[in-house]
């Protein structure tokens, strides 16, 4: 089983947010301390307009690492397609791909936060098709070696040729976050990995994969293509008092987040949306005791999961530390 780190840095405006516990500087010394500890990557966020300071220019973030980093995958979790220039995006990506030497795990999404969509002007109804299109785009940023033209129903572009190219071949690694069914389909057939939120329960986590290898297997008999990441909350507890305080801090994190993401309507159907309360931290994150860690994640591993993005929820560095000593010995 593979670990990495999912999360984001933060300037400080608020109270600790579910995945921002650290400030800019004192993030990348997380990360460049998980990379000698053996961790193989590192996702981080992209939002905006939080009040409480997540991450917005991620790949500018990630590019900062890169040069503090040799060997540590870098990656966007995700990426919002809807409110960038696709080809300029393209542009930056493959930029830090070619910077880190081929690092660089590309994942983009819809997004979900009704707060973000409203502030930019734009409609959540159109954030499919905006997404697809981009997707389109980006692609054709990546791989055509001569001048080309486009037009869309959201973007035109007229003879371009997009620079630089990317150090990996054909493009960086393609990672989609989805939670429904039918999405989970779609990036099985586009030969994408996929990402796995951070707050869904175990038994909702198996369904998800089941459904990704069987339409995996549906698509192309003859080769399984494409990982499963899963995000899950990392804090290793003294004793059941210390265990329930950190979900309740998380508890209250997620209400800030939720606040911002539900539409005026109350319809936000976003799978990410759907697991809250006790039990999603009880059932879905890994807070508790080291072997009640280690059971969950061999439960995990057993259905399927060998990589999972750990989400620092108030352990800091020795929290890193301790399970790279004592959990993880355990798992491989």
């Amino acid at each position: 089983m593979k670990f990495g780190l999912f999360g984001s840095a933060k300037a400080v405006r608020g109270d600790v947010d579910i995945d921002s516990l650290s400030g800019y500087k004192e993030w990348l010394n997380y990360n460049v301390e998980a990379e000698s500890l053996g961790f193989y990557s590192s996702f981080t966020v992209e939002h905006h307009f939080t009040g409480f300071g997540q991450v917005s220019a991620s790949l500018n973030l990630l590019t900062y690492l890169s040069a503090l980093t040799t060997s540590m995958r870098l990656g966007t979790a995700v990426m919002t397609l809807p409110w960038h220039n696709p080809v300029l995006l393209a542009e930056q990506a493959a930029t830090l791909d070619l910077l880190s030497e081929g690092r660089l795990d590309f994942g983009v999404g819809k997004g979900y936060r009704f707060n973000e969509f409203n502030s930019f002007g734009i409609s959540m109804d159109e954030a499919e098709p905006r997404f697809l299109e981009s997707i389109e785009i980006m692609k054709k940023s990546w791989l055509n070696d001569e001048r080309w033209s486009y037009e869309g129903k959201f973007w035109q572009f007229n003879d371009i040729i997009v620079e630089p190219p990317c150090a990996q071949k054909p493009h960086p690694p393609l990672w989609l976050a989805a939670g429904h069914t039918a999405s989970i389909v779609t990036v099985a057939n586009m030969g994408a990995n996929l990402l796995l939120d951070q707050f869904s329960p175990t038994k909702s986590v198996l369904q998800r994969v089941q459904t990704f290898r069987e339409a995996q297997q549906n698509t192309n008999s003859n080769k399984v293509d494409g990982e499963i990441a899963l995000a899950r909350a990392l804090y290793i507890a003294k004793n059941e008092e210390d265990k329930m305080n950190a979900i309740e801090k998380r508890m209250n994190a997620r209400a800030r987040v939720d606040s911002l993401s539900q539409r005026p309507d109350g319809k936000n159907k976003a799978s990410i949306m759907i697991h809250k309360g006790a039990d999603e931290a009880l059932l879905g994150a890994l807070i508790g005791t080291v072997d009640e860690i280690v059971e969950r994640l061999h439960q995990l591993k057993e259905g399927g999961i060998n990589y999972i993005l750990l989400v620092d929820a108030g352990g800091g560095v020795e929290g890193l530390r301790k399970f790279a000593r004592d959990i993880e010995p355990q798992i491989n």
